[in-house]
């Protein structure tokens, strides 16, 4: 069965292209906190932001709407390993669809002020679900990120 997605808003980021985001960034859990931007939710869709203030933290669900790459293998940085697609957080996935969680900053109508902002000036925006108790898990186990984090110090 085909799904079609509409964008139900736009990502405002200070990168204004893939090359701008730092890798670096990636494998530090606090590497994104000091990237500000906005979320430009389209008005029609606006109502739909009813009660989010107060929440914290918010899930995106985005389209790589860049990545014209559909891979099962990627080479995530400073790994130099292949690893298979879903293992990773690569944009080239068979469908582009992204998944970050920001922190909510502040709300002026139909524009959401985050910060942890990990995607590029553009980004089209599926969905916006609030983080909550069940997102946080404990005890997880990082695979083969955990060797990476060691390596650079990073845990």
């Amino acid at each position: 069965m085909p799904f079609n997605f509409k964008p139900i808003g736009i990502i405002h980021s200070p990168f204004k292209s893939r090359e701008d985001i730092p890798r670096k960034k990636w494998f530090d859990p606090h590497g994104f906190d000091d990237v500000f931007g906005e979320i430009e939710v389209f008005r029609n869709f606006e109502a739909g932001l009813d009660d989010i203030d107060g929440f914290s933290h918010l899930i995106l669900i985005f389209v790589f709407h860049e990545s014209s790459e559909r891979k099962l293998f990627a080479h995530p940085p400073f790994d130099g390993k292949k690893r298979g697609i879903f293992a990773t957080r690569s944009p080239h996935r068979p469908n582009p669809i992204g998944m970050t969680v920001v922190k909510l900053e502040g709300r002026n109508k139909n524009t959401l002020k985050v910060s942890g902002l990990d995607m590029f000036e553009g980004s089209p925006v599926l969905d916006i679900k609030p983080y909550t108790p069940r997102d946080n898990k404990e005890n997880i186990g990082l695979g083969w990120l955990e060797h990476i984090l060691e390596k650079h110090d990073l845990t």
